[in-house]
C-alpha cells in the first residue's frame, strides 16, 4: 500500500450519530403505514443502505413496502429531525480538523440523499472539509457497489492505492475493497464488530482518531 493522501468516509454511523433518528423514523413509518413489524435490530441492520433498497431488505417480495415505505419515511423524516438531535462521534470534529491542516484531502461516499448529506454537513459545519461529496441518489448502484468511491476517484483524480475508505458497516468495506482502496472498520457505529471483521478491512478500530495513526503508519 502507498502512503495514503485521500480519505472517503461514510457518513450515518462513522461521522455522525443518525441512528436514534433513523430508528425513531423506521417504526414510526412502520406503524403508520401498518407494515409487518420489525424489529429495532433489523432496521439498523438496514442503516448503510440507500433507502430504496430498504424495502426489499425488510419486506421481500411485499408490493405494498416497495411502494410506498420511500415516500413516508422522508415525510416522517423531515417531521422528526428538528426534535431529535444530530452530533458527532467523539473525537470526529478535531480529527477531521486534523488532517485537513496536514493536507489530507477528504470527500464522503454515503447512501443518504445528497440534499440531505448537504444539510447535515452544513449543520454540523464540517462542509469546508471535504473536496466532494456523493449521495445515494448520485449513483445508480447503492452500496456494497464500489461506484460512489469510483466516482470520487475519477471526478477528484484521486489513485485508490493512496486512498483510505472509512465506514461503520460491512458494506462500507466492501465497496471500498472493490474500488482498490485500503479501508477502515469503525465499530461504534451500526455495523456488529464480527461482521465487520469479516469483511476483512486493512484497520478496525473503536476511536476514530485512531485514523491519523493509520495515515502515519502508511507513511513510515
Amino acid at each position: 500500500m502507498k502512503t495514503i493522501q485521500d480519505l472517503i468516509f461514510d457518513f450515518d454511523g462513522t461521522l455522525a450519530d443518525t441512528a436514534p433518528l433513523i430508528m425513531a423514523t423506521m417504526q414510526t413509518t412502520i406503524h403508520e403505514l401498518q407494515l409487518p413489524p420489525r424489529t429495532d435490530t433489523e432496521c439498523r441492520a438496514t442503516i448503510g443502505l440507500r433507502l430504496e433498497d430498504v424495502p426489499a431488505e425488510l419486506w421481500p417480495g411485499d408490493t405494498v413496502a416497495e411502494n410506498t415505505f420511500v415516500a413516508a419515511y422522508r415525510r416522517i423524516f423531515n417531521r422528526l429531525k428538528r426534535p431529535l438531535s444530530v452530533e458527532c462521534f467523539p473525537g470526529v470534529l478535531p480529527t477531521l480538523g486534523h488532517l485537513h491542516r496536514s493536507g489530507f484531502r477528504m470527500a464522503i461516499a454515503s447512501s443518504r440523499s445528497h440534499a440531505s448529506l448537504d444539510e447535515y454537513v452544513d449543520m454540523l459545519g464540517i462542509a469546508h472539509y471535504f473536496t466532494m461529496i456523493v449521495g445515494g441518489n448520485d449513483v445508480a448502484e447503492g452500496k456494497p457497489s464500489p461506484e460512489a468511491v469510483l466516482k470520487i476517484l475519477d471526478r477528484c483524480s484521486w489513485s485508490a492505492d493512496e486512498t483510505l475508505t472509512i465506514g461503520d458497516a460491512p458494506v462500507d468495506i466492501l465497496m471500498g475493497r472493490s474500488a482498490g482502496t485500503a479501508t477502515c472498520a469503525v465499530t461504534y457505529g451500526n455495523g456488529k464488530e464480527s461482521d465487520l471483521r469479516s469483511a476483512a478491512p486493512t484497520y478496525i478500530t473503536d476511536n476514530f482518531p485512531d485514523i491519523i495513526n493509520f495515515c502515519s503508519m502508511s507513511q513510515s
